[in-house]
């Protein structure tokens, strides 16, 4: 019995799961405040043409010996204001913007990165390396996590109402571009702040599934919200335990956990919906 208790704790006992656990826990929360926004808005793909537009940011960086977040900042934050000044300047629909930036943008950051060729491996920056993250990567990503979470909770009834009628909510005197462009500002940031932890590639799934998941299961907006950040950090903290036991990389695992949820919330919901047809 008490074999089976000490491997049942190993997990938590050794360091390297300890900063995963953290980390990846640290990014989780903002992610899934603002997947809750993405899902509603339709900027689910936003997310993921951010994630890959920070690539080239990262390999610029390195090339002129500045930290690698601060090129992935700054190259997410301009394919996130490009696209949205390419959707409010032309006929061109947002989501056929999106896949030409974000397609445009990855395709140069994979040139500039086999000119480069960098100490760091392309894996690790498409898929993280939660097992290899040390203090000053918590502490970083905890700073983040912190801003983007502080906006999204201090404006949250502003961006439910741009989110849903953005018209309206230019009517009753919102700040609009302040709030699209913030939200785009902070989605930059939380996505440089997982890239260490979960890498540029499954980062999309945070942004996109604890939203997409507590959407189909709430009836209110901030049951949404906690239902979405109860959601993610339990897949992390799921996930993560899993793979120690089965070998396994952590993120994917992770992802994978959200989609088995969402899989699970859609047949209730389509389970009840065909009971109350019945019923009627």
């Amino acid at each position: 019995m008490n074999d089976i208790v000490t491997l049942a704790i190993l997990p938590f006992q050794v360091a390297f799961m300890q900063n995963a656990f953290i980390i990846t826990i640290l990014v989780a929360v903002p992610m899934a405040l603002l997947s809750c926004f993405l899902v509603l808005k339709g900027w689910s793909l936003m997310g993921d043409a951010v994630s890959h537009a920070v690539l080239p940011g990262i390999v610029l960086a390195y090339m002129l010996k500045i930290p690698l977040a601060v090129g992935a900042f700054f190259a997410g934050l301009f394919c996130a204001v490009a696209a949205g000044y390419l959707t409010e300047n032309s006929r061109i629909k947002e989501d056929t913007v999106l896949g030409i930036v974000f397609s445009g943008m990855f395709g140069l950051g994979v040139v500039l990165y086999v000119q480069a060729r960098p100490d760091v491996h392309l894996d690790h920056i498409l898929f993280g390396d939660m097992l290899g993250i040390a203090w000053g990567d918590i502490l970083e990503t905890g700073l983040i996590a912190l801003v983007v979470t502080g906006f999204v909770l201090v404006k949250n009834r502003d961006l439910l109402v741009h989110a849903f009628d953005r018209q309206h909510a230019s009517a009753i005197g919102l700040p609009v571009r302040f709030l699209r462009y913030g939200l785009l500002t902070v989605l930059s940031l939380v996505i440089v702040g997982a890239l260490k932890a979960v890498g540029i590639i499954l980062s999309v799934a945070f942004l996109v599934a604890p939203g997409a998941i507590a959407f189909l299961l709430a009836r209110r907006f901030d049951t949404m919200l906690w239902l979405a950040v109860g959601i993610a950090l339990g897949a992390t903290v799921v996930g993560i335990y899993i793979a120690f036991f089965i070998d396994s990389a952590p993120a994917p695992t992770i992802v994978l956990l959200l989609s088995l949820m969402f899989i699970a919330a859609f047949i209730r919901v389509t389970v009840q919906a065909r009971r109350v047809t019945i019923m009627t």
